[in-house]
């Protein structure tokens, strides 16, 4: 499984710390500051203050949040990197637009279309020389 972000921290890793609603829920409040402090959690989540610190623990290990204690305080930041690499491994499984061609759409394995930079490449030649598809078809 390859890894992300954090040294020995898998996709799948990143995924089930993402899958519940509570840690998601802490991400999407990190999300909208640049740091967010752990009492702004407690008086926004329906929870106790030690299941609080188990997410974000569980979140931490991940790589997902970054602590910052000052006196009895703790501060969380979002490590934006760990999502962006996340959401590249998920845009390497989806299938990107494709032009129709001769009434037929060319499929690409997940990997094909990862490594293959040669038909971008193509398509701007093709765009260069004034070449046009007749349609692009988005399949998900």
């Amino acid at each position: 499984m390859r890894q992300i972000a954090n040294p020995g921290v898998s996709v799948s890793d990143v995924m089930k710390a993402l899958s519940d609603p509570i840690r998601w829920d802490i991400i999407r409040q990190m999300a909208e500051v640049p740091e967010l402090p752990c009492a702004v959690l407690e008086s926004t989540l329906p929870i106790s203050k030690p299941t609080i610190s188990y997410h974000t623990k569980i979140l931490g290990q991940v790589g997902l949040l970054e602590v910052r204690k000052e006196g009895r305080n703790f501060f969380y930041t979002l490590n934006r990197e760990v999502l962006r690499d996340l959401m590249d491994e998920l845009w390497a499984l989806a299938p990107e637009p494709r032009p129709v061609k001769q009434g037929r759409v060319e499929h690409r394995s997940p990997s094909r279309r990862r490594y293959s930079r040669q038909d971008e490449h193509t398509q701007q030649e093709a765009a260069a020389s004034g070449q046009q598809n007749d349609l692009v078809l988005l399949t998900w």
